[in-house]
């Protein structure tokens, strides 16, 4: 029985794609095609407004719970309703982190934090996009409030993932266990509560002025999330490994989220408490270290880069060291200086790992963007062995990144959806790739999706913004679905170029 609906299921969804995409495809054909331009100084090779208007709305093909009447990605319907009710709490709400259907605060919190960050730093100049992004932003900061509710337990992931990775179906079908784990006295996870306090405290300045009740409430939210990380330390790998790992356990230790949510507190409650913390831990804590990648899950990067904007614009005189350690990071990624070690792949994107590459690439341009923010306000650069590095080398190197991201890259395709003429069709994405509710009403089971996993048809709704893992270190890039490390988009990848989007928008004259 069960092999005679799946078949059934697949012939429909064969039916669907052809009716859908022969009309989608022949309307992109004729839609997509550029008008050339000699290139000039002034003239941007790419619409950076149309890409960051898509990179926000990403996230709201992302979201679980119930959504608003303003959604804009209209295939996603309600999901995980009963989120947190096998404890009794409410956790309903919060993103689903990447193609499945697990939330992970871990990366959600990250993801928040570099959302905050971008508004932070560029939020002026964002225009039309500014509510969008701080839409996108509270849609996690509310989910964080619920689960940091109860004192010294946070509530870090809804779902079992192995058996949630066991299936292939739709959030709004999913029927595996909503289970719901948990860090507390006993059971600690230091780098999840210091960065969900990053996280609360980072939107808490992005929240300031349009709603000083909320903003306050995420900042003391911050503090007391932040103590308990401090006071009860330990690894949630170690305490939640058989839930967590391999998919969020965290290899470089609690110490640099310590000091990455200590730097947002310090930023957005201007107490001296936590500027005397960072003085007196942050060699501890990783501070002068040389791991040079910053993402989800090491932090001691973008903290460096934080601080020294505390010495270089605040004239923090305590914190001069993080323009060095800041400094040393830039110089690893500039080719030709004396301390480089960043690779790049023939084509010129920077190239840490296999799997999800791009969201270094996405954190990387931001750092750049944002430092060279910084050095330019303080009439300051960068001295990398006796080689002088500017402000403008920092963003030309960032500005190159994105641009390979969307389109400028020797498979002349843009690496996120939806955008340009060529993009990633099979992308690994659950409700990206079956039929919509709208178009398929009737549930699909556990495993009758693998038909369509498996397949090499197109994904028949275009989860507009989703930026993938991207091409291996020789440029290329498969395009298949079962391919996670290169296919997968994740909300920490879109969260970083946000910022940068919105600097190359404003600094060509889209904004």
């Amino acid at each position: 029985m069960a092999s005679s609906s799946s078949s059934s299921f697949f012939t429909y969804f064969t039916l669907l794609f052809l009716v859908l995409f022969s009309s989608q495809l022949l309307g992109a054909t004729a839609k997509y095609y550029p008008v050339r331009h000699r290139r000039h100084p002034h003239i941007a090779s790419h619409n950076y407004r149309d890409a960051l208007t898509k990179s926000i709305m990403f996230f709201e093909g992302q979201r679980s719970g119930r959504l608003p009447p303003n959604q804009r990605i209209s295939w996603r319907r309600n999901s995980g309703l009963s989120d947190g009710s096998a404890v009794h709490v409410d956790l309903v709400g919060g993103y689903y982190d990447a193609g499945d259907n697990v939330k992970f605060g871990f990366p959600m919190a990250f993801t928040s934090t570099m959302l905050s960050w971008s508004v932070i730093e560029f939020g002026g100049l964002m225009k039309g996009e500014l509510q969008n992004a701080k839409e996108a932003i509270r849609w996690a900061t509310d989910y964080l409030l619920k689960a940091t509710a109860h004192p010294d337990t946070i509530y870090v992931q809804v779902g079992d993932a192995r058996k949630d990775h066991a299936c292939w179906e739709r959030p709004e079908d999913m029927d595996t266990p909503r289970s719901v784990f948990k860090i507390d006295k006993n059971t600690p996870g230091t780098e999840v509560a210091a960065e969900t306090a990053a996280a609360l405290a980072a939107a808490s300045l992005v929240f300031r002025r349009s709603d000083p009740t909320y903003s306050k409430l995420l900042a003391r939210r911050a503090i007391r999330v932040f103590e308990f990380a401090d006071k009860y330390r330990g690894s949630y790998s170690n305490g939640l490994k058989p839930y967590v790992c391999p998919y969020y356990c965290d290899f470089s230790g609690y110490q640099d989220e310590l000091l990455w949510g200590a730097a947002w507190l310090h930023k957005a409650t201007k107490n001296p408490t936590y500027l005397n913390y960072i003085q007196a831990n942050g060699q501890t804590l990783g501070a002068d270290e040389s791991d040079n990648t910053f993402g989800w899950d090491n932090k001691h990067v973008g903290a460096r880069i934080l601080l020294s904007k505390a010495f270089l614009v605040q004239r923090v005189q305590s914190l001069h060291d993080y323009k060095s350690h800041a400094d040393n990071y830039i110089c690893s990624l500039i080719p030709g200086t004396p301390y480089s070690s960043a690779q790049y792949t023939p084509g010129g994107l920077l190239f840490k790992m296999n799997d999800s590459n791009m969201q270094y690439v996405t954190s990387t341009s931001f750092l750049l963007v944002t430092y060279a923010k910084y050095l330019t306000s303080a009439h300051m650069v960068v001295n990398c062995g006796g080689s002088t590095v500017t402000p403008k080398k920092l963003r030309t190197l960032a500005k190159r990144q994105v641009d390979y991201l969307l389109g400028d890259n020797p498979m002349k395709m843009s690496f996120m959806v939806g955008y340009g003429a060529r993009y990633p069709k099979r992308i690994h994405h659950r409700g990206s790739s079956l039929p919509s509710i709208a178009t398929h009403p009737a549930k699909i089971q556990c495993s009758a999706g693998f038909s369509v996993m498996n397949s090499q048809f197109p994904n028949p709704n275009i989860l507009m913004g989703a930026i993938v893992g991207g091409p291996d270190q020789h440029d290329h890039f498969p395009d298949q679905r079962s391919d996670y490390e290169q296919s997968e988009p994740a909300t920490y990848i879109n969260a970083p170029l946000v910022g940068s989007l919105t600097y190359l928008a404003h600094s060509f004259g889209q904004l």
